[in-house]
């Protein structure tokens, strides 16, 4: 039975590649969509457990309007989606919400975020990137990975599942087992004193672990090929939904965020993305956190810390060139 959700909420709109999930207290305020991120680990990231939930967190800070994109695990009727079908569907997302959103993208939801302003201009009034692959000529280990592989590695991998690469094979591949020690970091606590939150945490995060994403073959080539391999969107030369990609072309406020001990998507990676964007420096904002990759989204220091920051900033208002404020 997968595991359920911290914070209420509800499915607000189905479509082949997601659950549009509300978890909204009324209708006022500025709506923020969550992007999560469609690779191995499933959208509770964003709302783990109570003290490392980031919708809690935003909640706390005054948000009152956040939805997540809940991405289904592909089935062979979904093996020819590509990102341009996920795209698509952001946006069916977005109109339903009503636009312009705040879009916050995390890790691999944050490269898509960043594409998706470009691609519709206007439907964005803010965009937060966290840990966020963009520009991998900076490099990671997981773009070293990506690089050190053949075509043919991952083109097998899609034919082995018949046109979907499975999670779980995904996870014996990139992730090794996580230790107590590992859990304590991401979490950002101390899970030794044998109490039942703790137990509880630990038995939490070996199960959100072990429930896994597969991926259509078509979109998980599409991934590795055009952003890793190719580093389509940080050249310019990426096409989405039939139009060019100029980060240069985003120029609405973004707020980049990056873990200082992140081997996923290091600071120099995740900070390079500003040098690509059109953003006025006066609306270009940085923040660094002492974790790792998952502890910037689940760790409860992070999310006291920079997240509680970055809510406040969403609220703000917030002067531009001409002295006219962009307000909440």
């Amino acid at each position: 039975m997968p595991l359920a959700w911290t914070t209420p909420n509800v499915v607000a709109l189905q479509l082949p590649s997601m659950r549009l999930r509300a978890f909204s207290r009324g209708n006022a305020g500025q709506p923020v969509l969550v992007c999560a991120p469609y690779a191995l680990h499933g959208a509770l990231v964003t709302d783990f457990a109570p003290g490392h939930s980031l919708v809690g967190a935003l909640q706390r800070d005054g948000m009152n309007r956040i939805y997540i994109t809940d991405w289904r695990s592909a089935t062979l009727e979904m093996r020819h989606l590509s990102i341009d079908n996920y795209l698509a569907e952001l946006n069916v997302a977005i109109d339903e919400i009503g636009a312009p959103v705040d879009l916050v993208g995390l890790c691999q939801g944050g490269w898509l975020s960043l594409v998706y302003a470009v691609r519709f201009p206007g439907k964005v009034r803010r965009l937060v990137l966290a840990g966020a692959p963009v520009d991998v000529s900076t490099p990671s280990e997981l773009s070293k990975m990506v690089a050190a592989l053949p075509q043919a590695a991952f083109e097998q991998m899609v034919q082995q599942g018949e046109g979907i690469v499975s999670g779980e094979h995904m996870l014996q591949f990139w992730n090794p087992p996580f230790s107590q020690h590992d859990v304590e970091a991401v979490l950002q606590r101390n899970l030794r004193d044998g109490s039942d939150e703790a137990r509880m945490l630990l038995d939490r995060f070996k199960r959100w672990d072990r429930e896994t994403l597969d991926l259509p073959g078509a979109y998980y080539l599409e991934v590795t090929g055009r952003v890793f391999r190719e580093n389509q969107i940080a050249e310019g030369r990426f096409v989405a939904l039939g139009r060019r990609i100029d980060p240069a072309e985003v120029r609405v406020p973004v707020f980049l965020l990056a873990g200082e001990n992140d081997i996923v998507v290091p600071p120099d990676q995740a900070f390079a993305t500003a040098r690509l964007l059109g953003t006025p420096p006066a609306w270009l904002e940085r923040a660094s956190e002492p974790c790792g990759h998952l502890g910037l989204f689940m760790g409860r220091r992070a999310l006291r810390h920079s997240w509680r920051r970055i809510a406040r900033w969403l609220q703000a208002d917030i002067g531009d060139v001409t002295g006219t404020r962009i307000s909440a």
